[in-house]
């Protein structure tokens, strides 16, 4: 009999898929209720607390403390007693701007014991970038690197809002964090105060000691929570510079980890650390801990990323994987060159943010490890192309194909409409499209932002304003950007954001910032200024000054400003007044050669 005969459409045999009805008279609900409540991030976590109780979850690589499973289950379950008793409960955002360290991992994972929103953000940013944060998001709890103290404070003079609760995150050495709780360790509990720590820069921040509940019960997954719980909250770059809230379900969360695992691939005896950033999509979600935790393997800690630390590190605690940018690779290579590490425990190196040219590969495969991977993808939807080791080096230089659960499409570009899906270029590696992407891996939105929302998202699929060409075999070559964003080290720079900061120098009539290609950094910030008349009159001192005047900037993260200045006397615009960005990155790279550009 068919369903459809018998059963009205969204009762029986529907709850996979609410209004609409299922094939046969089979009743799925049983299923759905164990999807909903046991497939959850949370859930697999917890079933690693016990099932690899004995094996080591994370490393601090500064303390050389580490956590097995077990101990991950006591200082998270702690943490979770210590958030709900400042007032943390469902649905409320946990922000929180720190390096990779141990708390990063604690706090995404304590987060979602509480059906809380782990929020990560750049620590990066400049002052009215994290205020912009915290005033549209409104966290009910707030950590921050003690290093940081002085920009938060500016920081939360510039917001509207103030987190009710605060806390400081101090350096390692103060040991305040939980790193004396690490595996070996018989000393002072974790989050044991320390009489010759300082009180914390901000007055009234608590220390993130204050926040561990002695005796609480070990890491559980909440039962009320399900797959669809916002879990997540990340921030990337809009078209005004300013960060868009990115929210991702738990099974987002779950997706990407499988994904990951699927892709390097990875088991629970791998050692991974990742040289990126943790707050990015490509950092906690590339075999950091979103991925580590899952598989039951091992994340190991980088806080800040130097390459002969890096090579120590594969070579003492036997990594099996690095992640990283190209750049990162470029600097491994010429350390490993020079001063040889014992690289043998490497089962491969992915790298993300920027293709892999033939000659690069080529050395890293000789220099590195023979398995170099690279993936391709977005804050929003993970990565969604990879190059797999055996592309390599005959496919240098493109992004791969799509990843196994996604679907890929190079599409038309239109200057009114969104391109359908069906409505591809020519597969034959020189026509230009816009790749677009559908990803179980998205969660398809930009919270509070319905008009960036709608730029970017249309009927399942993303348009991230990426160009590529596409081949026979659907490999994908990403040749540019449909905007104008600048991609330095990974990280973005909009134009727009930085011509601001500079319009507010009274020697500055008029400028164009854009990206000047870089062996290093892929891209560095560069701008052409437009002097006002008397102004400025020495293009070095003018230099100098207009860098100073952007390093004080409290809306300017220091990494975004630029690096090299040419001095002009007019800039291209369109006929309806629009300042033609493509024109000065095409020919900046013949300017830089011929000497143009000015170094602060």
């Amino acid at each position: 009999m068919s369903i459809t005969d018998d059963v009205p459409v969204g009762t029986a045999g529907t709850a996979g898929a609410p209004g609409t009805a299922g094939n046969t008279d089979y009743d799925p609900s049983a299923f759905r209720q164990v999807f909903e409540h046991n497939f959850t991030w949370a859930s697999a976590v917890e079933r690693n607390i016990h099932r690899y109780a004995h094996r080591t979850a994370l490393t601090d690589s500064v303390t050389g403390a580490s956590w097995t499973y077990r101990q991950l289950g006591e200082v998270t379950g702690a943490l979770v007693a210590g958030l709900a008793a400042h007032g943390v409960g469902v649905g409320d955002l946990v922000g929180y701007q720190l390096i990779n360290r141990p708390e990063f991992a604690f706090l995404y994972v304590a987060s979602q014991g509480l059906r809380a929103v782990s929020s990560p953000m750049n620590f990066r940013l400049a002052p009215a970038e994290t205020a912009h944060i915290l005033s549209t998001s409104r966290p009910a709890i707030f950590f921050y690197e003690a290093s940081l103290a002085k920009d938060v404070a500016t920081a939360l003079e510039l917001s509207s809002f103030r987190p009710p609760v605060l806390v400081e995150v101090d350096a390692p050495a103060g040991d305040e964090s939980g790193a004396g709780a690490g595996a070996g360790d018989e000393g002072e509990r974790a989050g044991g105060h320390h009489s010759s720590t300082p009180d914390p820069a901000i007055p009234g921040a608590l220390r993130f000691a204050d926040l561990l509940v002695d005796g609480a019960p070990s890491f559980r997954a909440p039962t009320d929570g399900t797959v669809w719980d916002e879990t997540s909250r990340l921030y990337t770059s809009g078209t005004t510079g300013m960060p868009k809230a990115v929210p991702l379900t738990s099974l987002n969360e779950t997706l990407s980890a499988h994904d990951a695992i699927m892709h390097f691939p990875l088991g629970p005896t791998d050692r991974t650390m990742n040289m990126s950033p943790w707050f990015h999509r490509g950092g906690n979600y590339c075999a950091g801990p979103n991925t580590m935790f899952y598989v039951g393997g091992e994340a190991v800690t980088l806080p800040q990323f130097e390459p002969g630390l890096v090579l120590d590190l594969i070579q003492k605690h036997r990594l099996t994987y690095v992640i990283g940018a190209p750049t990162n690779l470029e600097r491994l290579a010429e350390t490993q060159e020079a001063e040889p590490r014992d690289l043998s425990s490497l089962s491969g190196i992915v790298t993300m943010g920027a293709p892999l040219e033939r000659a690069a590969a080529l050395r890293y495969q000789a220099t590195l490890t023979k398995r170099i991977a690279n993936g391709y993808g977005t804050t929003e939807a993970f990565w969604n192309t990879y190059l797999r080791p055996e592309d390599l080096p005959d496919a240098a230089g493109a992004a791969g194909r799509a990843c196994l659960d996604d679907d890929v499409a190079v599409v038309k570009v239109y200057d009114d409409r969104f391109a359908d899906p069906t409505d591809t270029i020519a597969k034959d590696g020189s026509e230009v499209g816009e790749v677009i992407m559908r990803t179980v891996k998205s969660g398809y939105a930009y919270a509070g932002n319905p008009e960036e929302q709608a730029k970017k998202f249309r009927d399942g699929w993303m348009y991230p304003g990426d160009l590529a060409t596409w081949d026979e075999d659907e490999i994908v070559t990403i040749v540019g950007r449909k905007d104008d964003m600048i991609i330095t080290g990974g990280e973005n720079v909009h134009p727009v954001q930085v011509e601001e900061v500079l319009a507010g120098h009274p020697g500055v009539a008029d400028s164009i910032v854009t990206g000047l290609p870089d062996p290093e950094w892929g891209e560095i910030v560069v701008a052409y200024v437009v002097r006002r008349t008397g102004q400025l009159p020495d293009e070095a001192a003018a230099a100098a000054e207009l860098d100073r005047f952007c390093q004080d900037s409290v809306a300017l993260a220091r990494f975004k400003r630029p690096r090299r200045y040419a001095f002009v006397d007019e800039l291209p615009y369109t006929a309806t007044g629009k300042k033609q960005h493509y024109l000065m990155k095409q020919q900046s790279a013949s300017d830089a050669q011929a000497g143009l550009f000015v170094t602060p």
